[in-house]
């Protein structure tokens, strides 16, 4: 259950019922001190505002209506008009009930939602700079789909353009052989080619020739790129798999799959009288936005030589996700300097109608991961820093931090944490982060064991782990509802009950790090309730040692669910 939602039903029926106007919005939000109780309903300020009248005489009129005599202990007025609601123990612990999905139901209206995100170059490797896109999207992703929407993962991978008419004309030059290269070879490869197509104007005339026919579908050169694009996604492949991201090769989706829907969309854009010629090109001009002339902003679909954009692969993907996929909601994991661009291409979508009206188009953008120079993360020689030996690194220096701790782990326990740990520790420095923001990169910060890291909620995991070890207990064979006693128990099973805001808040509006602050106090709750509430000790009476095993058990489950949705794993010792 939602309680924050469950609440302002509530509230918003004793509003109606005090005479306030249908949809006044109460402001229901978990109280920022205890005294203030566990929520507080906040809308009769700003409703007394418009009435002009009041507002503690009008919290009171609203508290004469509000019945929550099942779920609150003490409901008061506080303050100039405030709410206060104290939730009841044993309400509360009923919400706690054995339930394998920790009282999260799936949703009774079901999405169809095309997540976009990764989508990096063919015959480049992967660097820092595609590590927000894939584990932010691939946490929407994961929570999307356990809330019971369908998604699509669409891995738009450039695939498509210039540098391949490049890379063929090398290729048969230099009759290389790529079946038998890896992506390291292919990136010295497009390195060699690229030299030479800014060197020889003769080469570029031909490497250009080659895109032509390349797109028209030239058998010989068609075997090249597909070669050129499965050694990529192979190499890339074993990036997501140790990153514990869920893309596929089968979700790769990139711009060549929307090669032979660019000149309809163009069409289509020039039947509606939206493009129109200027300097030989086709331009969509959008009034929404201006240039730095104060004109409308123009937006290019087709170069004066034929040739398409980025925004001419956007709009045809649209239209395909909209018409033929039937999506309700599209979603772009794509950096903040893309904004205007995306902005342009939606309402150029909208108004053509390639997207429905009812359809979401969001861009979820995120910022930059930086050095400590304060610019954008790169190595000594200022080069992008290749994913995979971040990763690398990663693992270097949680096996050391893991020996320095772990002296009572097996050789094969001490990989496996060294394992969650280094990538756990790489995702969710980057989730803890408020997504739109930059962030420092820092391994010292990210591998403590303090604070809100991996870690850290790492090792709260094996701590409750450990409370069934040494009752000698099957976590998974405990079932029923726990007693409600002491204020510690209280504080824990209310951050307990609260996993589905923190749910709900990532599914909508695609912000994990309020999954990360939400699974940080839980775990901070926890420890204040295991130094407060003992569990195995010998004068704990059993059915109170039984009611507090459940609420570890839920706490586990909790931690683990929550950063399984974040895409991390956990293990049991460290």
């Amino acid at each position: 259950m939602n309680i924050r939602r469950y609440l302002e039903q509530k509230v918003s029926q004793a509003m109606v019922a005090a005479g306030l106007p249908e949809g006044s919005n109460p402001a229901v939000r978990p109280s920022a001190r205890a005294n203030f109780g566990d929520y507080q309903a906040n809308g009769i300020m700003g409703a007394a505002k418009k009435l002009k009248t009041n507002p503690r005489d009008l919290a009171n009129k609203v508290l004469e209506s509000l019945d929550l005599s099942a779920e609150a202990e003490k409901i008061e007025v506080a303050g100039p008009g405030f709410i206060n609601i104290h939730l009841k123990p044993e309400w509360l612990a009923s919400l706690l009930e054995s339930d394998e999905r920790l009282g999260i139901a799936k949703t009774d209206q079901p999405q169809t939602v095309v997540v976009d995100y990764s989508a990096p170059n063919v015959a480049k490797e992967m660097h820092v700079g595609h590590l927000r896109s894939a584990i932010i999207g691939d946490a929407m992703v994961r929570t999307l789909e356990f809330l019971g929407h369908k998604v699509i993962r669409q891995n738009h991978i450039g695939d498509w353009g210039t540098q391949f008419g490049m890379l063929i004309a090398f290729i048969e030059e230099q009759q290389a052989e790529v079946s038998e290269m890896d992506l390291s070879q292919l990136v010295k490869l497009y390195q060699a080619a690229k030299k030479r197509f800014d060197d020889d104007a003769a080469f570029a005339t031909k490497a250009r020739d080659y895109v032509v026919r390349l797109q028209g579908g030239d058998e010989g050169f068609r075997k090249i790129w597909k070669q050129l694009v499965d050694i990529t996604l192979k190499q890339n492949q074993g990036v997501y798999d140790r990153l514990n991201v869920s893309l596929t090769p089968a979700d790769a989706c990139g711009e060549s799959f929307y090669n032979d829907r660019l000149a309809s969309t163009v069409s289509t854009l020039q039947e509606k009288g939206m493009a129109v010629e200027s300097q030989g090109a086709q331009v969509v001009f959008v009034e929404e936005f201006n240039n730095k002339d104060g004109d409308p902003l123009g937006v290019i679909i087709q170069k004066s030589d034929g040739g398409y954009l980025y925004a001419t692969t956007d709009l045809a993907a649209i239209n395909y996700r909209t018409g033929e996929l039937n999506v309700d909601r599209i979603i772009y994991y794509v950096d903040s300097r893309q904004a205007q661009h995306l902005e342009s291409v939606y309402l150029i979508a909208r108004k053509a109608g390639f997207a429905k009206p009812e359809t979401q188009l969001q861009h979820h953008p995120f910022g930059m991961m930086m050095g400590d120079d304060g610019r954008p993360f790169k190595t000594r020689s200022g080069e992008n820093v290749k994913l995979a030996d971040l990763l690398d690194e990663a693992e270097v220096r949680a096996a050391k931090a893991v020996a320095e701790k772990s002296t009572d782990l097996s050789d094969e326990e001490k990989a496996a944490v060294t394992q969650a740990i280094a990538m756990g520790a790489v995702k969710y420095a980057d989730l803890s982060k408020n997504r739109t923001s930059d962030y420092v990169f820092s391994w010292d910060s990210m591998l403590s064991f303090e604070g809100n890291t991996a870690p850290y909620m790492l090792y709260a995991y094996t701590r409750v782990c450990s409370i069934f070890r040494k009752a000698d207990i099957e976590m998974a064979s405990l079932t029923g509802t726990p007693s409600i006693i002491e204020p510690q128990e209280k504080t824990l099973a209310l951050n307990l009950a609260r996993f589905e805001e923190a749910v709900e808040i990532l599914s909508e509006e695609g912000v994990p790090h309020m999954l990360c602050n939400y699974l940080y106090e839980l775990a901070g709750s926890y420890m204040s309730f295991y130094e407060a509430c003992p569990v195995n000790k010998d004068d704990v009476a059993a059915d109170v040692k039984q009611s507090r095993l459940l609420l570890c058990k839920r706490t586990a489950d909790t931690l683990k669910q929550g950063l399984s949705l974040l895409g991390i794993n956990v293990v049991e010792k460290m």
